[in-house]
């Protein structure tokens, strides 16, 4: 009886689901592609500007006024980011999943037409209106896609297929950086181009979303469209038999409409939801507070920095070994758990920081420890992917149930966004007055992390949505057993003194 039940759950792995999971994950990449290829045009950029304001005043941009466009250019992007995933509750419950995905595409293709015609009409406007646009765009796509990918997969592959978002995050990054080599389309005349590349994909997943069913979460529990719901499901288990995913929605769906409809102030105010959207808003933070976009962003300056003689090499190095780590974390994080892999990444982290600490500071009177220098960098990536970097996108939505998991994803994406435009701001200035013991202050950030955790943050690895619920609730369903074979760090002895979230351990 037991192997029926075991086959009954692995059923759902379809072609069609694939194809429906792959449609989405092109949002993510395009994060990825849209996040990495600002970095390597930037001096052909810098001399854009300087020759536009020549065109139009008679004089280049001082060496200030041109750094500050710049800066601008690049931190814009951030702010549409924030824009963006504060409108993804909105858009989904307004349009749904899939159609706001398609919406969302409108503003790719305008925002890579303005940077591609920006140099033809000789405006430096247009690249930052541009970006801005752009950054509008990637901020609905971090909360869309997570959150549509998560509707679709079988609660037993949910963090499989969740990793999927943030390998195609790190495809794009590293897309990015390949095509912006100089003998690529990281040259003078082909920079506009480079940026424009996001407009592909953006019609490519246009023509592929209308083959893809709505969420049959959000029509059966938003829509009451059960036998829609049940067609979809159809269609992406690959078997008749979907009763059991009707019967989860059905009761997530009569709790919600018990409730009221959850706004992001209620988030906070509500005892039931505040425990949880603080544990995500942290698991957010701990993604961009790590420090790894201060890695990706001036990479090539820290490799330089350690001696390194072609750092653009070894930055696109760096951007490999973080693809890599993604694809392993896609088959540990159902065995592990989200718990594990995420505290296992912390300290892989702080480790490597404080490694790149010593050897960045010290290189100089010892050269060869350029050589542990990039050996840091690369662990500090390879450990970000086994947690930082994909777990906290896909949890947020797993932490919640239908009603306020659009909120939440809102609230969260914007907790990412800020904190990443507070790091690519800051970090320059950190780096002048710190040098190379700026990597401390991102250690001590990953250890208050680590802490947090460890303590506070739930295993959700193979539970359904309303369970998980119910354990926030402090309910008789959180108390299931963890799944078998699961591998899990030892319960904090105090756990039951100070706790966010309860879960009885099992008697030995």
């Amino acid at each position: 009886m037991e192997n029926m039940e075991a086959g009954k759950k692995k059923k759902g792995v379809t072609c069609y689901l694939l194809y429906c999971i792959t449609t989405a994950v092109i949002g993510s990449l395009q994060f990825g592609y849209n996040t990495g290829v600002i970095n390597a045009p930037e001096q052909k950029l810098r001399r854009f500007f300087q020759n536009v304001s020549m065109d139009r005043y008679g004089d280049p941009f001082s060496p200030g006024t041109n750094t500050m466009v710049w800066s601008f250019a690049v931190a814009i992007f951030s702010v549409g980011g924030m824009v963006g995933s504060l409108s993804v509750g909105v858009m989904v419950d307004r349009f749904g999943r899939r159609k706001s995905m398609l919406l969302a595409n409108v503003l790719a293709l305008l925002g890579g037409t303005l940077m591609g015609l920006s140099s033809l009409c000789k405006s430096f406007e247009m690249v930052i209106i541009g970006r801005l646009v752009i950054g509008v765009f990637c901020g609905l796509c971090t909360g869309l896609t997570p959150m549509y990918v998560g509707e679709l997969a079988p609660t037993h592959l949910r963090g499989a297929f969740g990793t999927l978002h943030q390998l195609g995050v790190v495809i794009g990054i590293l897309v990015a950086q390949v095509f912006g080599l100089e003998f690529l389309l990281g040259s003078d005349s082909l920079w506009p181009l480079l940026l424009s590349l996001t407009a592909i994909p953006a019609v490519v997943q246009s023509i592929m979303l209308p083959f893809c069913p709505e969420s049959p979460r959000y029509l059966l529990i938003s829509l009451n469209q059960e036998e829609e719901a049940r067609k979809a499901l159809v269609r992406l288990r690959g078997c008749e038999d979907v009763s059991d995913d009707i019967q989860e929605m059905k009761e997530e769906g009569m709790k919600m409409a018990m409730e009221k409809k959850v706004t992001i102030p209620e988030l906070f105010r509500s005892p039931a939801y505040r425990q949880p959207i603080i544990i995500a808003i942290i698991l957010q933070l701990s993604q961009q507070l790590s420090g790894i976009n201060a890695v990706f962003y001036y990479s090539t300056g820290i490799f330089d920095t350690a001696g390194v003689t072609q750092p653009i090499y070894a930055t696109i190095g760096a951007g490999v070994v973080n693809t890599l780590f993604t694809v392993v974390s896609l088959f540990l994080v159902e065995r592990a758990g989200r718990r594990t892999l995420h505290l296992i990444g912390l300290a892989g982290m702080a480790i490597s920081a404080l490694l790149m600490t010593i050897s960045l500071s010290l290189v100089k009177t010892n050269p060869s420890l350029s050589y542990l220098a990039i050996v840091a960098v690369f662990a500090f990536v390879a450990s970000f992917e086994m947690g930082p970097g994909p777990i906290p996108w896909f949890i947020v939505a797993e932490l919640f149930s239908q009603g306020p998991r659009p909120a939440a994803m809102a609230v969260a994406g914007c907790s990412n966004w800020t904190a990443n435009f507070l790091v690519g701001l800051g970090f320059p200035k950190l780096e002048e007055l710190c040098g190379p013991y700026v990597f401390i202050i991102f250690m001590i950030f990953l250890i208050f992390f680590f802490v947090f955790t460890y303590f506070k943050v739930p295993e959700t690895k193979g539970r359904t949505f309303d369970d998980i619920a119910k354990g926030f609730a402090g309910t008789a369903g959180a108390q299931s057993p963890p799944p078998e074979g699961m591998v899990t760090l030892p319960v904090s002895p105090t756990t039951e003194k100070v706790p966010m979230v309860e879960f009885p351990t099992e008697e030995k």
